[in-house]
């Protein structure tokens, strides 16, 4: 019996066994490519590099003065530097957990009562069949949000004030005159309906754009299947805006100690410090006002640290439900 012997059978060898340096020179072709193709695009967003990098990340180092006893007549170079000696004396003082308390309860407040709002209004105006009267509705929900807190402020001064349209009503039916705008146990209620009144058309939209990309086929084949219009949102609908919804979510809590500045410094004389007293103002009247800009500085970047572990923390539990977050997993 003759036995026949095969050639060995050469491994078939990856392109990028075989020629790694033309992958890479691929590649850089690639990218000159790419950017001649893009050069339009990168010339327009620039002028936005730019900016961000002058007024946001440069202005960032200036943060080195939380740790010196900073003058500014000496500079940053001719300051003592002290260490957390800023930070120690934040942390012993009542006024800045006063702050910080009334800023957490607030942002808690508005999480429950402002940030469903918006979702809300984007599913009930997705339900008008009317393009018209859509866009009526959302031109008077969003217009709000160009208006100043000043105007805001006193447009509710009208209404629910000492001498606002709602006071005026009740004296007229002979019952007693109530003034919304002066109380602290409603300061936060009445903060919350602001930023409602103000803000809920831009979250509206936010919205209405994730809505626009679930694709309509998916409705379609639902409602043949029997789904009533409640299973279909909470099948459909729902799923495909959860993206959104985490995405905003992890935002906000990172702006948790950030709840505004010119709203509460507008209503401060009305209702007190104890109650508007929130760490931006805080900032500005323990640090800027008097001068202290190391004691300001220090708050400040406390702030910033809270929230950069706010977000990491919360984009770590969107992975862990299977949402990509702010970023995704590397």
């Amino acid at each position: 019996m003759t036995t026949v012997v095969k050639p060995p059978v050469k491994a078939e060898r990856t392109p990028e066994a075989v020629r790694p340096g033309r992958r890479r020179k691929r590649g850089g072709a690639g990218f000159r490519h790419r950017l001649r193709r893009d050069w339009p695009l990168l010339v327009m967003v620039l002028p936005v590099v730019v900016l961000l990098g002058v007024f946001h990340y440069f202005p960032t180092l200036g943060n080195v003065i939380a740790f010196q006893d900073y003058s500014p007549y000496a500079g940053i170079r001719g300051s003592d530097f002290i260490g957390f000696a800023n930070f120690s004396r934040m942390f012993s003082e009542p006024g800045f957990w006063r702050a910080v308390a009334n800023t957490l309860s607030i942002t808690a407040v508005q999480l429950v009562f402002f940030f469903p709002i918006p979702i809300a209004l984007a599913l009930l105006l997705n339900s008008v069949l009317s393009s018209k009267v859509r866009n009526l509705i959302q031109g008077v929900v969003y217009l709000p949000h160009f208006f100043s807190w000043v105007l805001v402020v006193s447009l509710f001064q009208q209404m629910i004030g000492g001498a606002g349209l709602l006071s005026q009503t009740l004296r007229q039916h002979g019952h007693q005159a109530v003034d919304l705008m002066t109380k602290p146990d409603t300061f936060i209620l009445l903060v919350t309906a602001q930023s409602v009144w103000k803000d809920a058309g831009w979250g509206m939209i936010v919205f209405l754009a994730a809505l626009s990309t679930i694709n309509p086929g998916l409705y379609e084949a639902a409602a043949a299947d029997g789904a009533n219009r409640w299973r279909r949102l909470w099948h459909i609908t729902l799923p495909g805006l959860r993206p959104v919804i985490v995405l905003l979510l992890i935002l906000r809590l990172g702006d948790a100690l950030t709840v505004g500045f010119e709203q509460f410094i507008l209503q401060r004389s009305a209702v007190g410090g104890g109650a508007s007293e929130v760490l931006d103002t805080y900032v500005y009247y323990q640090g800027l006002l008097v001068g202290d800009f190391g004691y300001g500085a220090a708050a400040g970047l406390f702030k910033g640290v809270v929230g950069l572990v706010l977000v990491l923390a919360a984009n770590r539990f969107a992975h862990m439900v299977g949402e990509q977050g702010v970023y995704s997993k590397s």
